[in-house]
């Protein structure tokens, strides 16, 4: 992604109203202390596949029913715990029980609700299948960060089940959300993900957070612990997309459908850290983005520019003003904004005890700068989480583009941290599909030319009929990034404007 380019006008995104979702979070008193639940999502779910998470889903039409037709439902955040009632039916096969703990649900009911979710409120309703209110908290609400579109107020609710040994069996053979369940003391859950063993969707980390230092205030004793949370509904704080990645989103004009980019806190939580494109326009966002600097328990030691498109760069006086620390960036990005450093290709930044390694990666943009380490790759602008990338037919270069893809894929990074949208859950998957699409791009753009097509207009006409939305001049633009690799590769070759195969210049 990247500024529109010039001449072509792009309408912003319009987000509607956060829609309502809910999840459970279940603990219970397990062998050794407090443990939590969590599900380890399938890879081919859309949203973080791949992550341990707590069990829930949206509000829907079922639940709204349920609200109205079921009068033991009645009171505060009604539709969240019809909606959270009814996923723990269809995911773990389980209800709360009014006397405490958690019950099994006949499996003829359950099944039924798994192959249609509105079989629950008649099962409800015919009393086979419970439902009761009576030990469920709200912990937390919180809306999902603006990456995209579409975003979601999330009722964290709470039950704790008791004893361990009371607790049914959960049998996942129903449902194809979950691959595998785990209950696990907080504590562990987040040594596993400091060390990157395993995935963790961001507000499930800093829930188990809150949860294990309220723990330790009320001598591990849950329900305590959870009535103070409840009463206080604590709201997100950081947004952590790994151990030593945190990320503050900030309004910029890029390509729609995004309309931020993330700025990166990166490095130790406990050591030095870098902001890495901390994009401020505007003085509201230059507040947050410093009460999160302030926030860290870490030492800011520099600011890191990927590359020099305006989304991506700052307004320097601003800048300044919130932090005092020397610019790093490529040779390239030096051009544009004055850095105290430059940086190089294989050069480790060694930010408290984490290593960060420096990779050049141009083609998007000369000089374009990504860090890796063990948590995953910041990626700037070679893939994005929302929308597309661009290839400036004056800067970029898609054959380089290309070769760097292929390089990021030989990584294989633990997670993908983009300029735009959410973390990259699985990125050799995102990557490939990068690559095969622009491939497929390629040719179809040969194949117009080789077919008798000169003007460009007629070639991205033709290059884009399987992409009818694409917006015309962007359909150009990215024809002519991909003319001009062909004419690179010396397939291709142009003459007053117009493009013909090699052989017949």
């Amino acid at each position: 992604m990247s500024e529109v380019p010039a001449g072509v006008e792009m309408e912003a995104p319009v987000r509607g109203a956060p829609r309502p979702t809910a999840t459970m979070t279940l603990t219970r008193d397990g062998p050794d202390g407090v443990e939590v639940l969590l599900g380890l999502r399938s890879s081919t779910m859309r949203a973080f596949p791949g992550y341990w998470a707590f069990p829930g889903g949206g509000l829907s039409s079922v639940d709204r029913l349920a609200v109205e037709a079921l009068p033991e439902l009645a009171g505060a955040e009604s539709g969240a715990i019809a909606c959270i009632l009814r996923e723990m039916s269809e995911e773990l096969g389980l209800a709360p029980s009014k006397e405490g703990g958690l019950v099994l649900l006949p499996e003829a009911a359950r099944r039924a609700i798994v192959e249609d979710k509105r079989k629950w409120l008649p099962l409800v309703q015919a009393g086979e299948v419970p439902v009761d209110r009576t030990n469920i908290r709200t912990l937390s609400h919180r809306i999902t960060p603006p990456f995209g579109p579409v975003q979601f107020d999330n009722a964290f609710l709470h039950v704790h089940a008791g004893h361990w040994e009371a607790i049914p069996d959960i049998d996942l053979e129903p449902q194809t959300e979950f691959t595998e369940v785990m209950w696990a003391p907080p504590a562990d859950i987040l040594a596993r993900w400091r060390a990157h063993e395993i995935k963790v969707a961001p507000p499930v980390v800093t829930l188990l957070m809150e949860i294990e230092r309220t723990l330790d205030r009320f001598d591990r004793d849950m329900e305590r612990a959870a009535d103070d949370i409840a009463a206080r509904l604590p709201g997100r704080r950081s947004i952590l997309f790994a151990h030593g990645v945190e990320v503050v989103p900030i309004k910029t004009a890029t390509l729609p459908p995004a309309d931020h980019t993330n700025c990166y806190l990166v490095g130790d939580p406990e050591g030095a850290f870098v902001l890495v494109d901390p994009a401020i326009r505007m003085r509201e966002d230059m507040e947050a983005l410093a009460t999160a600097v302030e926030r860290h328990r870490g030492r800011l030691e520099a600011v890191v520019f990927t590359h020099s498109h305006g989304d991506h760069l700052a307004d320097m006086s601003l800048l300044r003003e919130a932090f005092d620390v020397p610019v790093w960036g490529s040779d390239h990005t030096a051009r544009s904004v004055p850095c105290d450093r430059i940086l190089v290709d294989g050069e480790v930044l060694q930010l408290g005890e984490q290593a960060w390694t420096v990779l050049i990666t141009p083609g998007h943009h000369p000089g374009h700068v990504c860090l890796l380490s063990e948590a995953g790759l910041v990626a700037g602008d070679m893939v994005a989480g929302i929308g597309t990338i661009l290839i400036p037919p004056g800067s970029g270069d898609m054959n380089v583009y290309l070769e760097q893809l292929e390089r990021l894929k030989a990584l294989q990074p633990h997670l993908v941290f983009p300029s735009h949208g959410p973390v990259v859950a699985i990125p050799e998957r995102l990557i490939q599909h990068y690559i095969d699409h622009r491939n497929a791009r390629h040719a179809r753009v040969f194949e117009a030319v080789q077919g008798g097509l000169t003007a460009i207009e007629a070639i991205a006409k033709q290059a884009y009929a399987d992409s009818p939305d694409a917006h015309p001049g962007l359909a150009i633009d990215q024809t002519l990034s991909h003319l001009l690799a062909h004419e690179a590769s010396g397939t291709l070759a142009s003459r007053n404007g117009e493009w013909f195969l090699k052989e017949a210049v």
